[in-house]
């Protein structure tokens, strides 16, 4: 058997939950009267996105993407592909996009451009995570829970080659 590194507790779910619930207070005082369309980011968003839905109080759609950059390694391959794209139009909505941590900013940059293309009323970011020492593409993010360190992140549905997903804390490996 192969042996696992062993994850530290960067944040806790204590403070992921007041994180969540501050960003839940934000989203909710801006798009007061609207009916947003959540567009989350597989897989590593559904957990963060689900605890986010569940205390905003708003009439809302949700939808997912999934894309890839990353393989079986630690480093982005810098070619991102979409594997699961949108169920629904977007043209003229209101779209928060949810993900879990923006990293190199490729990804993500990949994403909202071609969302762009889309022509929505309007496009916002919403990212749990930030780790702004690996960025290559500068992204703005609109609702930010934690900057973290560069270090490789896993836990609260972030994986490493599909492991540690299940950790309850953000944790480092």
């Amino acid at each position: 058997m192969v042996s696992q590194p062993q994850p530290k507790t960067l944040i806790n779910r204590r403070e992921i939950a007041e994180a969540v619930a501050k960003l839940a207070c934000e989203i909710n005082c801006d798009y007061q009267g609207k009916q947003p369309l959540l567009i989350g980011i597989l897989k590593g968003s559904f957990v963060f996105m689900a605890d986010l839905i569940r205390q905003l109080d708003l009439p809302l759609e949700v939808d997912f993407v999934k894309l890839s950059s990353y393989g079986a390694g630690k480093e982005t391959s810098g070619k991102v592909r979409v594997v699961q794209g949108l169920k629904t139009p977007i043209k003229g909505r209101d779209v928060l996009v949810i993900e879990d941590i923006v990293d190199s900013g490729i990804t993500i940059s990949f994403l909202l451009d071609y969302l762009k293309k889309k022509a929505p009323a309007s496009l916002k970011l919403c990212a749990l995570l930030d780790k702004p020492a690996r960025h290559r593409i500068p992204v703005s993010i609109d609702y930010l829970g934690f900057t973290v360190p560069d270090k490789f992140i896993v836990g609260y549905g972030i994986d490493f080659n599909e492991q540690f997903r299940y950790l309850p804390d953000i944790c480092t490996i």
